[in-house]
């Protein structure tokens, strides 16, 4: 074995080497810690479709928890399911006790239905099959059998007593929280990842969405699109957005908008939850930024009820909601209301 001796100058020249290669590893392993992997999820839930996209230090499936949530969400408040929370409130079972999702959901849906003077309305559901938009049956009405269904609509006669039992001043009212369970769902997959110390995906269920971070493929901010009411390419989107750590929800009469035989003036039917009458809306589309989906969900749903210059004035009062609203004007020309807050995250 041939020994090598080394000067004291050759020792200390080594020693740098070693410290420049040690540093070039600590920097190595921490890019190689930030370099994240790409996992997706989706599939059926709540009656429509859902993509998850989401980025981690390796792949996970987290399909086994998703389903849960959706299925704790289908046993509370769906309608579909006879066994369901909502559907034995609905059937007048009055012992039901409501869990914490149902509460939460509940609880938001009273505070839209406050804010909006009562245009957001999970119980406005008998109205909307009686004047025959919604799935069950229609019939003839006149004002005597319009005055008596409205005695079942009003969210404003329920509440939730100490126990968490519903109380109905009505026994005959129906609740439904279709136009909020989507956006709470994409919450709730949403805290599953928080959970799961997951920073950067991107959720949606039937088209509501929430983002947080960034692409990390890409290393870019989430884009998505925003249908156009009128047009027939689907592809086509009448916006796009970067969505970054918010929420976005959507509503809208696409493509079922009438043209009065004699103004030749277009425009959308919505059910009145106050009045219980049909209105003519020139409100087409409607796209609501926040910071959940819940309720980024519900007041895109009132703001196509409620007329124009209403929702203008509560977009204006209220700084923690954006919107994006597509209407008719009186000429029949398609036009665009949109606050300072979403005019931020438009791609133009």
């Amino acid at each position: 074995m041939k020994i090598i001796l080394l000067t004291m100058t050759d020792l200390l020249k080594f020693n740098k080497v070693a410290q420049i290669l040690g540093i070039f590893l600590l920097l190595c392993a921490s890019s190689c810690s930030n370099d994240l992997v790409e996992s997706r999820n989706s599939g059926s839930a709540l009656g429509t479709t859902y993509s998850i996209i989401f980025y981690d230090s390796v792949a996970r499936d987290y399909q086994k928890e998703i389903d849960s949530v959706f299925n704790a969400i289908n046993q509370s408040m769906s309608t579909y399911i006879p066994t369901s929370d909502i559907s034995r409130i609905n059937a007048g079972d009055t012992t039901v006790i409501v869990d914490a999702m149902f509460k939460e959901v509940f609880e938001e849906s009273m505070k839209v239905y406050t804010q909006t003077n009562g245009h957001f309305d999970p119980t406005v559901g008998v109205l909307v099959n009686a004047w025959g938009f919604g799935p069950g049956k229609q019939i003839a009405l006149d004002s005597v059998k319009v005055d008596s269904l409205l005695a079942y609509v009003g969210f404003n006669k329920l509440k939730l007593n100490i126990d968490n039992t519903l109380y109905k001043a009505n026994a005959n009212i129906v609740l439904d929280f279709n136009a909020i369970a989507k956006g709470y769902a994409v919450d709730r997959i949403a805290a599953l990842l928080d959970q799961k110390k997951v920073e950067n995906y991107l959720v949606e269920v039937g088209g509501e969405l929430v983002a947080k971070g960034e692409n990390k493929i890409k290393n870019k901010s989430f884009v998505v699109g925003i249908d156009d009411p009128v047009a027939n390419d689907r592809s086509v989107p009448a916006a796009k957005v970067h969505l970054v750590n918010k929420a976005l929800a959507s509503s809208g009469n696409y493509r079922h908008f009438r043209e009065d035989p004699v103004t030749g003036k277009k425009y959308v039917h919505t059910v009145d939850p106050i009045t219980g009458y049909t209105k003519n809306s020139n409100v087409i589309g409607v796209s609501v930024l926040a910071n959940t989906c819940a309720e980024a969900d519900a007041y895109a749903t009132a703001f196509m009820a409620m007329d124009l210059d209403e929702s203008m004035q509560l977009l204006l009062a209220d700084k923690n909601i954006d919107a994006y609203i597509i209407y008719i004007t009186v000429n029949g020309e398609i036009s665009h209301f949109k606050t300072d807050g979403f005019s931020k995250i438009m791609i133009e």
